[in-house]
């Protein structure tokens, strides 16, 4: 629901101005102070204590309003105005990073930040799991594509806050430990597939995908060790070997990626050791 100008709305608690200062404050991701400055202003509200830190400065601001006026009104002012999107036109990134950290917050007080920058009214909740889990895209988005269980299991935290690097990475040791489970090997990536389910000259591999009853079959067989090795040359060693800074993976990398191995998990699901390989 839209968030009516004239509505008078409630003040915050001060747990939820806190959470909402340290995210707009932050050291490292947060707003400049010339920036704080500036949206204060913007959002009429007198910068009471300018010399302390970035997000005390700002929870002060906050809390004295709040206090004097008892309404909760310029605190939305400020998120709206500091979200602007076209200020983010050059560091999307930035944006999306600010907005699910303030929607977890926002979530225990009964808002959502859209990507339009706007704020809307939402169902309020009262624990934190259940705000980290709404304001997280990334899951939503995963879900909406009906993504393999046992992906969340190797990787939940880091899907719910939104962490595709290392989402990706813990996403393809599920495929490993899976494979081991199947097979009994101790080893690991394009060792670990071949030595399960390579098609040898003179023997049939310790596991199969299908029945391997004709050349259709073991032709999809030989394609699904050749996706699994290139799947771990081009994803899982690279995420192994590179710091997190030297891969700038994008949502929809992550997507893609995290759908590819949901396709695996599928495979595998149907996957069989076979009895005299």
């Amino acid at each position: 629901m839209a968030i009516e100008a004239k509505t008078r709305l409630p003040a915050f608690d001060p747990a939820q101005l806190e959470a909402i200062a340290k995210i707009l404050g932050d050291t490292s991701d947060g707003l400049t102070g010339s920036e704080l400055e500036h949206v204060l202003k913007q959002s009429k509200i007198p910068d009471v204590d300018p010399t302390n830190t970035k997000w005390k400065r700002l929870y002060n601001a906050f809390a004295e309003f709040q206090n004097i006026n008892k309404m909760g009104n310029h605190v939305i002012m400020f998120i709206v105005h500091a979200m602007n999107p076209a200020k983010y036109i050059s560091k999307p990134e930035l944006f999306n990073l600010r907005r699910n950290r303030l929607n977890i917050a926002l979530a225990l007080a009964g808002y959502e930040l859209k990507n339009d920058g706007k704020l809307r009214r939402s169902e309020k909740v009262n624990d934190l799991d259940s705000a980290i889990q709404r304001a997280s895209k990334f899951k939503s988005s995963l879900a909406a594509r009906n993504v393999h269980d046992d992906i969340f299991k190797f990787c939940t935290a880091e899907i719910l806050t939104e962490n595709y690097f290392h989402a990706v990475f813990e996403a393809m040791k599920s495929i490993s430990s899976k494979i081991r489970t199947l097979s009994g090997l101790t080893t690991d990536g394009a060792q670990l597939v071949e030595g399960a389910f390579a098609l040898g000259k003179t023997m049939s591999p310790m596991c199969a995908i299908n029945k391997l009853s004709s050349e259709t079959e073991m032709g999809e067989q030989r394609g699904f060790v050749s996706l699994l090795i290139g799947m771990y040359g081009t994803i899982r060693n690279p995420l192994g070997h590179n710091a997190k800074i030297e891969w700038n993976m994008s949502e929809q990398d992550a997507l893609d990626m995290m759908t590819m191995i949901s396709l695996v998990h599928r495979k595998l699901d149907s996957a069989r050791r076979l009895a005299n390989p």
